[in-house]
């Protein structure tokens, strides 16, 4: 079934906070094999000039999945998860995120197309504080396998 173009556009409301701690960012930083410091210790976050240990660059991913599975979840939307492999994933980061940090994730469609009978939804989660200050971009593709009807393929 091919997949509702009326979302197009549609932004969910921002998830419940996610409070960043220094220990996810030490499990993920091992589990990326990312070995600095500033990853790890506080006082080696300070020396460079951060407020508490910074997140590697991808820990976004952690957080903006999360978020849109308000999206993937939707029935309305018509995804069969079980056909969807991720096709691309980009990060702007406004600034690190930080342990302490508590983000709340705004997630948008940006764009649903079909190529070769499969669906390919744009996902674009907007990772700010909760007072509004924003952290990263985190631009997704999903691509729904053998979903698209033949006329739109």
């Amino acid at each position: 079934m091919a997949l509702d173009q009326s979302f197009i556009g549609r932004t969910y409301p921002p998830s419940p906070p996610y409070e960043v701690s220094r220990e996810k960012i030490r499990e993920f930083a091992d589990a990326v094999g990312e070995p600095g410091e500033i990853h790890r210790d506080p006082e080696a976050a300070k020396a460079a000039g951060y407020v508490d240990v910074i997140a590697p660059p991808t820990f976004a991913i952690l957080i903006s999945m999360k978020a849109n599975e308000v999206l993937v979840m939707d029935p309305e939307l018509g995804l069969d998860y079980t056909r969807v492999v991720h096709g691309d994933q980009t990060f702007v980061h406004h600034r690190p995120i930080v342990a302490g940090d508590r983000l709340v994730v705004t997630t948008h469609v940006d764009a649903i197309n079909s190529r070769m009978g499969n669906d390919i939804v744009s996902v674009r989660a907007e990772l700010a504080t909760e007072s509004g200050e924003q952290v990263t971009t985190a631009r997704s593709t999903l691509v729904a396998r053998g979903t698209a009807t033949e006329e739109q393929a």
